[in-house]
C-alpha cells in the first residue's frame, strides 16, 4: 500500500532532504490514522458480540493508535517550520517530543487496560456471539498491525524519525498484545474455563513495557544523546584526510532534531606554516562537512609546534601521566613555560565519565603524576569531559 500511494502522490520525492522526509512521514501518519481507525470499528464490533472486555479494551487501544498517529502528524508539520528568531535552529525536536507523547499514550492506555482486566478477572463472563466472526478479525488486525509495524520501522529508520520508529513499536506491541487475545478467545471457545481477564492483563503489560521502552528511546535525544560512533568516525577520518591537520580534539556535536545538527571541532596545524592557506585550508573542509554530512560546521585552528624536542619530550611526560589515570584519556593545547625553578607544563586534559573524581581532585592527581616524573614541572591543566564517545 506504501508503494501504491507513494507512486500516487510522492512521485519522485526524496527521502534524503528535509521536505522529502516531512512529506513521506505525513503520508505515513495519515495511513496509520486510517488503519487504526478500521481497526477500533472492527474489533469494536466483535468486542461487543462477543462480550470480550479483552477484544474491547484492543478496539481502544488502536483508537488511540489513531490518535498517536495524529500527534505524530502534526510532529511533522511542524518540525518543517523554518528557523525564525527565536528558535535559529529550527523545530526538528518537535518530532523527538511528539515521539515522546506518542509513549505516554502508549502507558495511559496499558494502565487502563489493566484496570479493566482486573475487573473482569473479578467478574468473569463467559463469550457469546460468532467466534468464527471474531476469531477472522482478529487474524486479520494483527496482519494489518504487521504491515504497520514493517513500514513505520522501515520509512522511520529512512528518515530518521523518532516518532515513526515509536509508532513501530507500538504496531509491533499490538501484534503480540491482539495475539494473545486471540488466543484467550480459542481457550474460551473451547473450555469453560474463563481466561478473558488473565489474557486481558497480559496484553495490558506488553502495553505498558512498549510504552515506557518507547518513551525512553525518545527522550533521549532530547536529553543529549552522545552521537553514534561510527558518525563521529566518519567525520575524524574526513578531517584527518587533508595533510594541513594533524590532529583534531573537542569535537561537539548538537542535535536539534533530524536533519539539525551543527558540529564544532579544533583542528591542530602546523604553526610555521602561511596562516592565510592554513584558513583557506579550514575553510574548504568546513564545507567539505557540510556538504557530506548536512551539518553546519565551525572548525578552530590550533596552531602546535611541531619541531621543538624539549616540548615534546615534555609532552610526552604529560601524556604518560594522564593515562595512569585513564588508558582513553587524552591532552591537547599543550605549551610550556620555563621558569626560574619550575616548569609549567600547561595543556587541557580530557577525562573520559568513566573517571568520577571532581574537577578539583582530578588537577591534583594529574600535578602529582607529573611532578613523580618530573621534579622540576608544575602541572596548569584545565579538565574537559568528552562530548562524543571515541
Amino acid at each position: 500500500m506504501i508503494k501504491i500511494l507513494s507512486s500516487l502522490f510522492l512521485k519522485g520525492v526524496s527521502k534524503d532532504t528535509d521536505s522529502g522526509r516531512r512529506l513521506w512521514g505525513m503520508m505515513c501518519s495519515v495511513l496509520g490514522i486510517g488503519l487504526n481507525i478500521v481497526l477500533f470499528g472492527i474489533k469494536l464490533l466483535a468486542g461487543t458480540l462477543s462480550g470480550s472486555i479483552a477484544i474491547t479494551a484492543d478496539a481502544f487501544n488502536n483508537l488511540s493508535d489513531a490518535g498517536s498517529s495524529v500527534i505524530t502528524l502534526i510532529g511533522f508539520k511542524f518540525a518543517g517550520m523554518k528557523p525564525d528568531p527565536k528558535h535559529p535552529f529550527g523545530h526538528g525536536r518537535i518530532e523527538y517530543i511528539s515521539g515522546l507523547l506518542v509513549s505516554i499514550v502508549i502507558v495511559i492506555v496499558g494502565f487502563e487496560l489493566l484496570i479493566t482486566s482486573i475487573e473482569k478477572i473479578m467478574n468473569p463472563e463467559p463469550l457469546t456471539g460468532n467466534l468464527l466472526v471474531t476469531i477472522l478479525i482478529l487474524c486479520a488486525s494483527i496482519l494489518i498491525k504487521g504491515y504497520m509495524f514493517f513500514y513505520n520501522r522501515k520509512v522511520g529508520s529512512e528518515i530518521d524519525s523518532a516518532g515513526m520508529k515509536a509508532t513501530a513499536t507500538d504496531s509491533l506491541s499490538d501484534c503480540a498484545a491482539t495475539a494473545v487475545v486471540l488466543i484467550s478467545v480459542i481457550i474460551g471457545a473451547l473450555t469453560d474455563v474463563a481466561v478473558d481477564g488473565w489474557f486481558g492483563a497480559a496484553v495490558s503489560m506488553f502495553v505498558l513495557f512498549a510504552g515506557f521502552r518507547s518513551a525512553y528511546e525518545t527522550i533521549q535525544p532530547l536529553l543529549g544523546l552522545s552521537p553514534e560512533e561510527d558518525f563521529v568516525k566518519d567525520i575524524e577520518n574526513t578531517v584527518m584526510a587533508h595533510e594541513v591537520v594533524l590532529g583534531i580534539h573537542d569535537m561537539v556535536i548538537h542535535d536539534y532534531g533530524p536533519g539539525r545538527k551543527m558540529m564544532s571541532l579544533h583542528a591542530e596545524v602546523d604553526g610555521k606554516e602561511d596562516i592565510f592557506a592554513l584558513h583557506n585550508e579550514i575553510d574548504i573542509i568546513e564545507q567539505e562537512l557540510r556538504e557530506k554530512f548536512a551539518c553546519e560546521t565551525v572548525i578552530h585552528m590550533d596552531p602546535i609546534e611541531t619541531d621543538n624536542e624539549a616540548i615534546k619530550n615534555y609532552k610526552e611526560i604529560a601524556v604518560e601521566a594522564i593515562k595512569e589515570l585513564h588508558p582513553d584519556a587524552t591532552i591537547h593545547d599543550f605549551r610550556m613555560v620555563p621558569g626560574p625553578v619550575f616548569s609549567n607544563l600547561i595543556f587541557d586534559a580530557v577525562i573520559p565519565h568513566a573517571v568520577a573524581d571532581t574537577e578539583d581532585v582530578l588537577k591534583e592527581k594529574i600535578n602529582t603524576l607529573i611532578k613523580s616524573k618530573c621534579e622540576n614541572c608544575n602541572a596548569v591543566v584545565t579538565i574537559d569531559r568528552p562530548y562524543t564517545t571515541i
